[in-house]
C-alpha cells in the first residue's frame, strides 16, 4: 500500500516544563498540624477536615470564623478538628503528616519552616512562598471527581477565573455520575480486561455523564454491570469518525469533536490540519499524516479508504481529521460510501469551514439582506488543475449572489474572468484570504477585476479562499481582533498577519 506516513506529530508530544508537579494526597485518618488562628487558618484546616484528616490546631486564639467551624460537624465522616490553646513546639510536629502555619513575622515563620523540615514533614506558611514546600490551588470540587489550578503563585486572580471557567462547563451532576463510577469499577474490571473493551465501556460512561439531563438513578448500577457483563461477550469493533478540525484555530473545534480525539486509537490527519488541534488528541494515540495537497505529492484516496477499513477491522477507534468541515470538499461522500460498504460503522462530526471563519474574521455576512439572496460554495478547480466543466457560471454571476471558491488560487484570474463574461461587473468586491484564522492569515480586498493582482500578492502556496459578491462592500473590511497567538503577533506589530487593500477597492 502506498501511503505516506510523514513524520509530524506521529509521537506523542513530551510532557512540557511543569512549574510545580500536581499531586493529589490522600489524608483520611491522617494526623495534620495548623499553627494559627486566622481566618485564613480556619480555611485549610477546613480544607484538610474535607479530606477525613485529624487537624489539631495549636492557636492560643482563634477568629470568629474559626471557632464557629469548630462548633459544626465536618463534611467528611473521619474527619476531627481538635483545638490545642497553647503555642507550638518542635514536638507537636512529630508524627504529623503535614503542616501549615499562618504568622505575620517573617523571622517567625523561617524558625516554623525549619523545625518542619528537620521533623520531616512537609509544611506551608500561608502568603509566604519562601517557607512552602507546597503550594494550594482553587478547587473545582465533584468529588470523587476533583480538579486543581494553579498559577504557581504568579496570579491567583488568573487561577479563579480558570476556576470560574471550569465550574460553568461541569455539570452538577458529575459528582454523582463519579461516584457510580467509583462503585462499579471492580464488577467492571472483573468483566472486561485491560485494553479495548475495558476503555469503550468508560468511554460511552463518560458520554452520558456529560450528555445526561441530571444524575444517574438507581438502575444506573445494575444496568452498568450488565453492559460490562455483555460486552465482555463481543468481539471488539472499530469504527471511524470524520471529524472537522476548523480552519486552524484549536479554539474554534467543537466539544464534541475534542472528545472524539481525546478517544481515538489512530488519527488519520490531514496536510492542513494545524498543530494546535493535534495536541488536544489523547496523548496515546497514533498520529498518521495522510494529507493530500495540489501539486505536491500525496497519498492516494484509495490508500486512505483502504487503511481506515484495516485499521477498523483490527478493532481501532479511527478519526479521520478533515480541516474545515468534513463535508464541505473534503470526499467525506467517498469515504463514508466505501466504510458502509465494507460493514464499518461511521459518524461525522461537523467542523467550521473555512468561508465561515472569513466571514467571522472580515466582520462580514455572508447573505447580508441589502446585497445577497444566497452563498455558494464552489471549488476552485477541478481534479485536473483547471476549472471543472460543468459549472453553471451565469448562476454564479448573479450580483445578489455570494460566492466563495475554495482552492481557486492557481485558478484566480480564469474565475474572474469567467464571471465577468457572464455579466458580473468588475467593480464587484473580491477579497482573498488564506491561512485563515491563524497566525499567518493574511487577507487581500479589491474589486473582481483586480483578483488575480490580489492572488498573486497573497500567493497560493498557502490555503487561499476567494469569495466574490457585493456583501463585501458592507462595513469596514479589516480583520477583527486576532485569537490566540495571532492577536499577540499583531499587537505586537511583527507583521505575520497582514491586510491589503487594492488601489481600485470600495
Amino acid at each position: 500500500m502506498d501511503v505516506l506516513q510523514q513524520p509530524r506529530n506521529e509521537a506523542p508530544a513530551r510532557m512540557e516544563a511543569l512549574a510545580k508537579l500536581p499531586v493529589f494526597w490522600a489524608l483520611e485518618n491522617k494526623r495534620c498540624v495548623i499553627v494559627g488562628g486566622s481566618d485564613a487558618a480556619a480555611w485549610k484546616a477546613e480544607l484538610l477536615a474535607s479530606c477525613g484528616a485529624h487537624v489539631e490546631v495549636f492557636a492560643e486564639t482563634l477568629s470568629e470564623t474559626f471557632g464557629a467551624l469548630l462548633t459544626r460537624p465536618p463534611a467528611h465522616a473521619s474527619a476531627k478538628l481538635t483545638h490545642r490553646p497553647e503555642p507550638w513546639n518542635e514536638q507537636v510536629l512529630a508524627g504529623a503528616t503535614l503542616t501549615i502555619g499562618d504568622f505575620e513575622d517573617t523571622d517567625d515563620a523561617a524558625v516554623f519552616f525549619a523545625a518542619a523540615r528537620a521533623a520531616g514533614v512537609p509544611v506551608n506558611v500561608i502568603d509566604k512562598p519562601a517557607y512552602c514546600q507546597f503550594q494550594f490551588g482553587s478547587i473545582v470540587n465533584r468529588s470523587p471527581a476533583i480538579i486543581a489550578i494553579s498559577t504557581d503563585g504568579a496570579a491567583p486572580i488568573l487561577a479563579q477565573a480558570i476556576r470560574r471557567r471550569i465550574e460553568t462547563l461541569l455539570p452538577r451532576s458529575l459528582k454523582a455520575w463519579a461516584a457510580l463510577a467509583q462503585s462499579v469499577r471492580e464488577s467492571v474490571n472483573l468483566w472486561l480486561e485491560p485494553g479495548p473493551q475495558r476503555r469503550a465501556f468508560w468511554e460511552k460512561f463518560v458520554e452520558a455523564a456529560f450528555t445526561s439531563a441530571g444524575a444517574p438513578d438507581e438502575e444506573a448500577t445494575v444496568e452498568l454491570i450488565r453492559e460490562a457483563e455483555a460486552l465482555s461477550t463481543t468481539t471488539e469493533r472499530g469504527r471511524v469518525t470524520l471529524v472537522g478540525a476548523g480552519p486552524g484555530d484549536a479554539e474554534l473545534l467543537t466539544l464534541k469533536a475534542v472528545r472524539a480525539l481525546q478517544a481515538a486509537d489512530v488519527i488519520l490527519f490531514d496536510d492542513l490540519v494545524s498543530d494546535e488541534v493535534l495536541e488536544l488528541a489523547r496523548r496515546e494515540a497514533k498520529r498518521m499524516l495522510v494529507g493530500k495537497r495540489g501539486g505536491r505529492e500525496s497519498c492516494k484516496q484509495e490508500d486512505i479508504n483502504a487503511m481506515m477499513v484495516k485499521l477498523a477491522k483490527a478493532g481501532k477507534r479511527v478519526v479521520r481529521l478533515k480541516s474545515g468541515d468534513p463535508m464541505i470538499f473534503g470526499r467525506a461522500g467517498e469515504e463514508i460510501a466505501h466504510l458502509r460498504q465494507e460493514g464499518i460503522p461511521v459518524d461525522v462530526i461537523p467542523g467550521i469551514t473555512a468561508a465561515s471563519a472569513m466571514a467571522s474574521r472580515l466582520g462580514i455576512s455572508l447573505t447580508h439582506r441589502d446585497h445577497a439572496q444566497s452563498v455558494r460554495f464552489t471549488t476552485g478547480h477541478s481534479r485536473h488543475g483547471g476549472l471543472p466543466d460543468d459549472m453553471d457560471w451565469r448562476s454564479l454571476a448573479d450580483p445578489k449572489t455570494t460566492n466563495v471558491f475554495y482552492m481557486g488560487g492557481r485558478t484566480a484570474p480564469l474565475i474572474a474572468r469567467r464571471l465577468m463574461e457572464e455579466g458580473l461587473s468588475p467593480e464587484t468586491p473580491a477579497v482573498v484570504v488564506n491561512n485563515v484564522s491563524r497566525a499567518n492569515e493574511r487577507c487581500w480586498s479589491g474589486t473582481l477585476g483586480s483578483l488575480g493582482e490580489g492572488v498573486r500578492d497573497i500567493g497560493y502556496e498557502q490555503p487561499v479562499l476567494i469569495a466574490v459578491g457585493n456583501a463585501f462592500a458592507e462595513g469596514r473590511l479589516a480583520p477583527l481582533a486576532i485569537p490566540g497567538e495571532a492577536g499577540k503577533a499583531a499587537s505586537a506589530g511583527d507583521g505575520e498577519t497582514d491586510f491589503y487593500r487594492a488601489t481600485a477597492a470600495v
